[in-house]
């Protein structure tokens, strides 16, 4: 039994410059299907940075399975290798040009962290994003009114507040022109 809504997106890939690239707009355009923009830019950073890990460090080879699952929360964004050596969050040399992937990580998201798999094939990075709640929930186009039947689209134009109040006088007294 499912207790919660999830979705879920997998990409299989060999972790190369030009495919890292797309598996960044591959995972932005999912976020944008799910209404989510407001996750692409951390989502695309952390995904990068752990399929950049993946490009220098992985071993024997680059192949890798990138995840993204949403729970009604929380944006789950997994990224798979079969290199069993764990990274570490060390510290970069401040002219360092690498080596602050998982700091980065570390920053935009909610949590993160890695384990072995338990098979030994391998090992998962993975980081957390915090789903933002909406104000208002979305209305359903097939919201009824009592009368069992679909509700038509509401065709009229947004609310705008009211105009401020003029005063004429002091229109006339300051030369504006009405």
């Amino acid at each position: 039994m499912i207790s919660r809504p999830s979705r879920h997106c997998t990409v299989e890939l060999q972790a190369l410059p030009a495919r890292i690239g797309q598996v960044r707009r591959i995972v932005s355009a999912q976020l944008r299907y799910w209404h989510l923009d407001e996750l692409i830019d951390p989502a695309a950073l952390g995904v990068t940075e752990l399929l950049t890990n993946v490009h220098r460090h992985a071993e024997p080879d680059k192949e890798c399975t990138v995840e993204i699952v949403l729970m009604l929360d929380r944006l789950t964004v997994s990224v798979r290798d079969r290199d069993p050596r764990l990274p570490s969050l060390g510290d970069a040399d401040p002219v360092s040009t690498h080596g602050r992937g998982l700091a980065l990580v570390e920053a935009v998201s909610e949590s993160w962290g890695m384990h072995a798999r338990d098979d030994g094939s391998g090992k998962v990075v993975w980081f957390t994003l915090a789903v933002p709640q909406t104000t208002a929930p979305a209305r359903s186009p097939f919201a009824t009114h009592g009368t069992g039947r679909a509700a038509p689209p509401d065709r009229r134009d947004p609310v705008r507040p009211p105009a401020a109040p003029v005063n004429v006088r002091e229109r006339a007294k300051s030369g504006v022109a009405g």
